[in-house]
């Protein structure tokens, strides 16, 4: 059967060529679902969005959407049998209000794109660490977090209104363009988030905000991951709110400086960054909860002079998992804990890592207690049970400190087998009874999520 799915009429973007089907394999989670999908339709607007899931809804053929492939927990895989939606092309800035500090855009625009388009004195406020590549569409399905979330929230919190296409092909449009709204159900916030499996997101009214007339940056160097964390946590104990603050390890730092980068100057990194009229004042604050746990070496605290060098740190941040990636295949996790336990859960994943044997290295938007363990492992070694062992011990760890098994990169395929432990059966099957209402014959994303 696979590569001879029919394609409904008029749909020139329809094709089973095998490379563009390899291509559409995959994921930047690295799981491989062993065979490539049937068909992939890169739709050139909404018409044939509508088209391919009326064609898929009749025929009951499971479709995958993907927008530029960068999600990391397994939502976009897609095997034989499945068609594969790509909206890379819906692509449009619509437009941009800044009366009204909103703009309008397709799914397939990239997030850095629309962040520069805002202009006007305002800004996007979600920022991903993949937003030079990731889509908006991708983003809003699995609510996705950034380094700014610390102060201005997840894509959630960034999103009035939807255009969504349902299952059978029909078109809704839901949310608003005004800042309060609270007409009938929240269908907005029921799909963001949904990772592809009540309807697929076609185009988005976004909330833009005021660009920050000053920022200031903090770098400080530690001797271990607990005390930086540690210090992370006693920023919000004493009632700042940086806008960024990030946190690498030793073994990040170490990734980074063999990929070219600046060598590490302790064995653990936290960046904060404040903006707004009082920035200056509030990275003072900072400085002076921070310092008591930094190293002993002279200059371990710091704040950037100019805004190159703020720049060259918030470089050094991104250019984590890529470092990683180089080492061999990479299991990125996403854990969350209350702030108050980011240091004891850093200290139980070290200890995890020493009990498995498997490299973890930790990076975390610490300014939310969102972690990022990433299991780095040898080159051409397989996801085995060792490995699924070890991410367990992670999740449950999150778990008894009170947290969740994803804070941004969504459920997807990977994560399916410890959903209940985090919600319940009850819940669970709520939300399946809920996912069957949007979707009955079950086409969009089957096995992902839910």
């Amino acid at each position: 059967m696979t590569g001879t799915l029919t394609a409904p009429a008029a749909l020139p973007g329809w094709t089973t060529d095998p490379a563009a089907r390899a291509a559409a394999r995959l994921d930047r989670s690295g799981f491989d679902p062993g065979s490539d999908p049937d068909a992939v339709v890169v739709a050139g607007s909404v018409d044939e969005v509508a088209a391919v899931l009326a064609h898929a809804n009749a025929t009951g053929t499971p479709v995958v959407v993907r927008g530029a492939g960068s999600g990391l927990s397994g939502g976009a895989v897609a095997g034989a049998g499945s068609i594969v939606l790509d909206l890379s092309g819906l692509d449009r800035i619509v437009e941009i209000s800044p009366a009204d500090e909103y703009a309008v855009v397709e799914a397939g625009v990239i997030t850095a794109d629309l962040d520069a388009a805002a202009a006007h004195g305002l800004r996007y406020a979600p920022d991903p660490a993949s937003l030079a590549i990731s889509t908006i569409g991708g983003n809003i399905a699995t609510n996705a977090g950034g380094l700014r979330c610390a102060k201005y929230g997840v894509t959630r919190d960034s999103v009035l209104g939807l255009d969504v296409v349902l299952a059978d092909g029909r078109r809704i449009a839901t949310g608003r363009r005004t800042v309060k709204g609270v007409t009938g159900y929240d269908l907005t916030g029921l799909f963001v988030g949904s990772e592809g499996t009540l309807g697929v997101i076609v185009g988005a009214t976004l909330r833009l905000r005021p660009a920050p007339v000053a920022t200031a940056t903090l770098a400080a160097w530690f001797d271990g991951i607990e005390p930086a964390a540690a210090a992370a946590a006693a920023i919000t104990a004493a009632r700042l709110q940086p806008s960024v603050a990030e946190l690498l390890d030793s073994a990040c730092l170490t990734a980074i400086a063999d990929a070219g980068g600046p060598a590490p100057r302790g064995g653990a990194f936290l960046l904060v960054q404040t903006d707004g009229f009082g920035a200056d004042a509030e990275i003072d604050a900072v400085r002076a909860v921070v310092e008591p746990f930094a190293g002993s070496g002279s200059g371990s605290v710091e704040v950037a002079a100019d805004p190159t060098g703020a720049e060259e740190l918030l470089v050094t941040r991104r250019a984590g998992l890529p470092a990683l990636e180089r080492l061999g295949r990479v299991l990125v996790e996403d854990v969350a804990v209350p702030r108050s336990r980011l240091a004891e859960a850093v200290g139980e994943i070290a200890a995890i890592s020493d009990r498995s044997g498997i490299r973890i290295a930790t990076m975390a938007h610490a300014g939310d207690g969102n972690l990022h363990p990433i299991l780095v492992l040898e080159p051409g070694r397989e996801l085995d049970e060792q490995v699924w062992a070890c991410a367990g011990e992670v999740f449950t760890t999150a778990l008894r400190l009170g947290g969740t098994l994803t804070g941004e990169h969504g459920v997807g395929l990977l994560k399916r087998r410890w959903l209940r432990d985090e919600l319940g059966d009850d819940v669970v099957d709520l939300q399946q009874q809920l996912r069957a209402v949007f979707d009955p014959r079950g086409v969009l994303n089957p096995g992902k999520a839910i």
